[in-house]
């Protein structure tokens, strides 16, 4: 068992390290696996699980929520909600951070991607802080780390994905994934406000009555997702995927005929875009679950979880989610936040549960942490995308993160200490 696990390992290390997108080292870690250590197992059943890991139902909420979240980007309603928290917050001390840390949270419950949020944010209050005063480290790492945000309100796309491989529902997921979303904006904005008064910021005007009013005016629609989202799961009205739909629908119906910023022409460009993000999507979804079937039918995750780690259902509540957070934590520093959800969840959620953990609270907390990774050196995803966006060195985007990471660690441990942050509203919701 030891000898597989150093197989695999070193497959997928020397892989990734040579170059090949992330789907090669699973294919061939899984197909190496059953070459040697199962000759009579028909290579075949791969091709069969990769079909199975993208066929399930729910996963159709994925395209669609990133269709509508490309042409929310495209179209006027990501600026006018960025207009609306900029009227109320940007005179404040730390306004400009505050607004970012705000706007961040309102799109990630548009977009559920933390890269779109990136862009989407970044793109026009990055220069307005530096124009404030601000450092560009401190600006970019705030931009990259509060887009983690996105990962937890709803709807995530690193939640579907968990709920399909672990068989949570969704639908909770969501729900729970609230108060962490909004726990961290918290922590964002208390931290701006005090580097705001460490670096000497200015003041910005304030906004006047009627600009507030107009911002509101405008940003009504657009609010629109959220309720249409949130208010329709805990109503019961329509599950995740027709939620997902509903959106799709309601993004065109604001963009092309109330504001009228896109036309028809458009749509098959970006229609286009959205397919190659969700075949890349798909694509790694179905390798990881081919990998999945592979490392589950060897038993490799029980040699890993009780051999080596010696992590059992007697560990412990407090052992298992911190072995569980410090698992997804380092995993994407180095991988896509959805392979590492494939790859770690059916190691980790089976022993949660057999422990009686709740098998949502196990989905926020690996949501959360797979968010944390994707804006922690040296490989967060999110940090090449601001490289990209921002067109600025490696390091100076990585250098300003620190403190933002201690906040994500801090908000960590007070999910493991106290769960009615993601549990609470759940249970409200669904009443348990």
């Amino acid at each position: 068992m030891t000898l597989m696990a150093v197989l695999v390992l070193g497959l997928m290390l020397g892989l990734l390290f040579l170059g090949f997108p992330m789907m090669v080292p699973l294919l061939v870690s899984s197909l190496a696996v059953l070459a040697l250590f199962y000759p009579n197992v028909d290579g075949a059943v791969l091709i069969q699980q990769a079909i199975g890991g993208v066929s399930p139902a729910a996963l159709l909420a994925v395209p669609m929520f990133i269709f509508a979240a490309d042409i929310m980007t495209r179209g006027q309603a990501a600026n006018r909600l960025l207009n609306l928290v900029m009227t109320w917050t940007g005179h404040l001390r730390g306004g400009l951070p505050i607004t970012a840390a705000l706007s961040c949270t309102l799109f990630g419950a548009i977009s559920g991607s933390t890269q779109a949020t990136v862009v989407a944010i970044g793109g026009p209050l990055r220069p307005r802080m530096l124009q404030a005063g601000y450092p560009s480290s401190f600006s970019t790492a705030l931009i990259i780390n509060a887009s983690d945000i996105a990962l937890l309100i709803p709807p995530s796309i690193g939640m579907i994905v968990y709920g399909v491989v672990s068989g949570t529902s969704i639908g909770e997921l969501f729900i729970a994934g609230i108060g962490p979303g909004l726990l961290l904006m918290a922590l964002f904005c208390g931290y701006c406000y005090i580097a705001s008064v460490r670096m000497n910021i200015p003041l910005l005007p304030k906004a006047d009555r009627a600009e507030r009013l107009k911002a509101i005016r405008q940003a009504l629609l657009p609010m629109g997702f959220p309720a249409i989202i949130i208010g329709g799961i805990y109503t019961g009205w329509f599950s995740p995927t027709e939620a997902a739909a509903v959106s799709v629908g309601y993004a065109l119906l604001l963009e092309l005929i109330v504001f009228r910023e896109l036309r028809l022409r458009d749509i098959p460009a970006i229609a286009l875009s959205t397919g190659l993000v969700t075949g890349v999507v798909f694509v790694l979804v179905g390798a990881g679950a081919a990998f999945s079937w592979v490392i589950s039918f060897a038993e490799l995750p029980q040699a890993l979880i009780h051999d080596m780690l010696g992590l059992s259902a007697e560990s412990g509540y407090f052992t298992i989610m911190s072995v569980i957070a410090i698992a997804f934590f380092i995993g994407c520093m180095f991988v896509d936040p959805i392979v590492v959800i494939l790859i770690l969840t059916p190691i980790f959620h089976p022993i949660a549960v057999n422990a009686g953990i709740d098998p949502v609270l196990v989905g926020t907390m690996a949501t959360l942490q797979v968010a944390i990774g994707s804006a922690t050196p040296p490989f967060g995803c999110d940090i090449f995308t601001a490289i990209a966006i921002f067109r600025r060195p490696y390091l100076e985007i990585i250098r300003g993160t620190p403190p933002f990471i201690g906040i994500l660690v801090a908000a960590s441990v007070l999910l493991i200490v106290f769960p009615d942050i993601a549990l609470f509203l759940r249970d409200v919701a669904f009443g348990k």
